[in-house]
Order: structure tokens, then C-alpha cells, then sequence
């Protein structure tokens, strides 16, 4: 088995699965059965100033289902805790003494003045923890403390508070950045200039799941009433790789490590963070769903994966982030047309139905007055929608034309690369 032995700013863990800040980390029984389980670290629920928030009392959560009634996202109203400052810090003090090994990270959440990061931070690390992860993402921050969401849609706010931390901390200092933002490397590049040591993506999205059909009021309600949350679940994670890969390739915040966060759900999903550029990951909303024991399967997935690549943990991390660029620099000259498996196929229609709907009337259903479903190359552009709803693993790939004429254009195929930035049809392109 590959070894998934992690670091990440100095701290070791067993593997490079933690437990996100959230509902499963905000005690120590949860923490607890959490390490037996196997987790390699977590990050403890995001601690305030005393007096403790008020959790409301009526629903908590509403989920996002599929049409098998598979969660695949949550709705989330939950504040941070509301538990006594000195009953958490107890708790964690004690986490950390029984578990020397695994990974201990204290999320915070403090208003917006000098004095209270200066006089809380302290106090919290001296139970022993690894680092801080000032929580400016969630969605509820107004009312909590004046800070959350509200403080990580204003870069200026992100690297003060980060300057705050660091001043006050002598452990590391994780920035966790909201997704509710236009584009993520403002506020990457403010936790940078801060000081922060990394930064975590993507905290929850501001969401509203649906209404009640009988009533036409918002659901889930809380004595009639209901209000926004946090979005989170395998939904979201698209969105959150995509930031992930934003800040793993751009020359200004590159070099800041990244925890990444956001619909981790198997081994796979692990693999899509690391290979962009995390160098580690958190869940949460899978181990609601399924319980702690699914790290069983995020481990021996990932092991497994690593020894049939002949990869270290290392090796994979950013593996993938040269892949990624803009869309103007993609090869125009590259050429790829759909085929569909006769012998697999199993004469559903669905390819047919969406091309000749939606897309380029670029698949057959009727061929010699048979039912049969076929690509029809002079009109196929290579979109991938068909191969993205067929139901039949395999039975629909993609192939690269790499000589000859392309059926559709009539242009020969050419291994030249050429981009929009340079393509005759762009008012804007580059000439010499």
C-alpha cells in the first residue's frame, strides 16, 4: 500500500483526509470516534467570543436529493458553535494528548478589531493545536460576529484579519475563503499578503434549496420563517476545483499551499483536488451522509490508485495543474468526433434525442428504415454532450482525427496548433 503519510505547513498526518469545520468536529466524542475511524486530522467547529451564539431549535439542514433519493447537497443555516469557549477548549486540549499524531486545526471566527484576535488566539492554541483557520466564508457571518462571508468578499478585510492572526498565533494561520465571489484570487492574494501561511476552498455557497408546495413559503422554516444557507455537497465541487486550479496556476498565489474543500465524496474526488493543486483535503458533507467510516474507502481508494500509477502522494499533488489554461489558447486545429459502440449500445435513444434537440443533428435514429443509432461525422463537432448522457459506461467515446479532411469543415487535418489569440476570425488577435 502506497504511503499516505501527509504534510502540510510543517503539520503530519496519517493521511491527507481531514475533517472539514462543521457539525461532525464541534466535540470531543464526534473528534474522537473520528480518529479511531482513521481520519488524519480535523479542523475543531469554528470557535467565537463568549457568550456563545444561539442555534435555532427547528430545522437545521434541507438536502438536495437525486431522483434515487441520493443526498448530493446540503442546505445548511447551523452557526458556529454554541457551545461555552472554555467547554470547547477543554475538549480539544484533551483530543490532542490522546492523539499526538493526527492533525488538530482550531477554526476561528473573532469581529473585525485588533483586540479580539489578540486576546482569543492565544488562549485557543495554548490547548495545544496545529495551526488556526479563520473562517471568512460562512454565510451566516453577520449575524454571528460581523465576519464570515461578510469579511471574505473584501480582500482588504481578509489580509487585515490575516495580519491580526499571524501577529497573535505563533502556529500557522489557514485562511478558509468563501466561493460567494466573483473570482477567487483577490481574496487568495489578500490572505497572502497577510501573512496567512495557506488558504482552504471553498466554504459553503449562499443558498435557498426550495419552497414548501402546499404553503408556496420558503422550506425548511423555522416557526414560518426561513432564511439562506450554506450550500454544500458532491454539487459543488465543479465550482470548488475550479477555484482550487485558479489559484494553483496563476503566478501571484501560486505559491501559498491549499487545502482543498468542497464535495469530497470517494477516493476520486480526493484525486481531482490533489492532482489541481491541494495538498490536502477536508469532508464533511460525506461523512454526514455515509458516517466516519467512510474514510476506510478515501484511503484504500487513494492508496490503491497511487501503487497502480507508480505515484507518491507528493508526485500527485499539482500534477494536473499545467493541464489547465484559458480558453483562448486551446488548439482550434485539434479534431474529435463521437462513436458510438454498436455491440454496447443499448438502443435507448438518448444520445439521438439531445443532439437532434439541443445540440448538431450529428446522430442517426432510423438507418435503412431500422431503428439504429450511428454519429454522422459531417455534422458531429466533437461537444461530448452525447458521451455526457448515455447511460452505458464506454458504450459512446470520443476519437481524434489526426490526418485527412474533417468531414464537417471540409478543412484538412492539420498538427499545426493554432489558437484563438492568433485565428484569422478574432478582431483581437495577435499579429507580428
Amino acid at each position: 500500500m502506497a504511503d499516505l503519510s501527509s504534510t502540510f505547513l510543517g503539520i503530519t498526518s496519517p493521511n491527507p483526509f481531514w475533517l472539514a469545520s462543521a457539525p461532525p468536529t464541534d466535540k470531543a466524542y464526534n473528534v474522537n470516534r473520528a480518529f479511531e475511524a482513521g481520519w488524519g486530522g480535523a479542523v475543531w467547529k469554528t470557535l467565537g467570543e463568549d457568550p456563545p451564539i444561539v442555534n435555532v431549535s427547528g430545522p437545521r439542514y434541507s438536502a438536495l436529493h437525486s431522483n434515487e433519493r441520493r443526498v448530493i447537497g446540503f442546505n445548511n443555516i447551523e452557526l458556529i458553535t454554541d457551545r461555552p469557549l472554555q467547554t470547547n477548549l477543554d475538549e480539544m486540549r484533551q483530543i490532542k494528548k490522546d492523539w499526538p499524531d493526527r492533525a488538530l486545526v482550531a477554526s476561528v471566527m473573532l469581529p473585525m478589531n485588533e483586540a479580539a484576535w489578540a486576546k482569543y488566539l492565544p488562549m485557543i492554541e495554548e490547548t495545544g493545536i496545529d495551526a488556526f483557520e479563520l473562517n471568512f466564508g460562512c454565510p451566516h457571518g453577520m449575524s454571528e460576529r460581523g465576519m464570515g462571508a461578510a469579511v471574505g468578499q473584501v480582500p482588504e478585510y481578509i489580509q487585515m484579519a490575516s495580519e491580526w492572526a499571524k501577529k497573535a498565533a505563533s502556529v500557522p494561520v489557514i485562511v478558509k475563503l468563501t466561493p460567494n465571489v466573483t473570482n477567487i484570487l483577490p481574496p487568495a492574494k489578500a490572505a497572502l499578503d497577510g501573512g496567512a501561511d495557506a488558504v482552504s476552498l471553498i466554504n459553503t455557497i449562499n443558498s435557498i434549496m426550495r419552497v414548501d408546495y402546499d404553503s408556496l413559503t420558503m422550506y425548511p422554516a423555522t416557526d414560518g420563517m426561513g432564511t439562506h444557507g450554506g450550500y454544500c455537497g458532491e454539487a459543488v465541487k465543479p465550482i470548488a476545483l475550479n477555484m482550487v486550479a485558479e489559484i494553483a496556476r496563476t503566478k501571484e498565489t501560486r505559491s501559498i499551499p491549499v487545502s482543498g474543500i468542497g464535495g469530497i465524496t470517494d477516493w476520486r474526488d480526493a484525486i481531482d483536488f490533489l492532482a489541481l493543486g491541494a495538498t490536502n483535503v477536508q469532508v464533511c458533507t460525506a461523512a454526514m451522509v455515509y458516517g466516519f467510516k467512510i474514510i476506510d474507502d478515501l484511503v484504500d481508494g487513494l492508496s490503491n490508485f497511487l501503487d497502480d500509477k507508480q505515484l507518491t502522494l507528493d508526485a500527485l499533488i499539482g500534477k494536473a495543474v499545467p493541464s489547465v489554461t484559458d480558453w483562448q489558447y486551446l488548439n482550434l486545429n485539434y479534431v474529435e468526433k463521437a462513436v458510438i459502440d454498436q455491440e454496447l449500445c443499448i438502443q435507448c435513444g438518448r444520445c439521438h434525442v439531445v443532439c437532434e434537440d439541443t445540440s448538431h443533428q450529428a446522430i442517426t435514429h432510423m438507418v435503412n428504415g431500422k431503428r439504429h443509432f450511428e454519429v454522422i461525422d459531417a455534422e458531429c463537432v466533437g461537444c461530448n454532450l452525447c458521451v455526457s448522457v448515455c447511460p452505458v459506461d464506454s458504450c459512446i467515446t470520443m476519437r481524434q482525427l489526426t490526418e485527412g479532411t474533417d468531414p464537417r469543415t471540409g478543412e484538412p487535418i492539420s498538427d499545426v496548433k493554432a489558437n484563438w489569440t492568433t485565428h484569422p476570425n478574432n478582431p483581437m488577435r495577435k499579429t507580428d
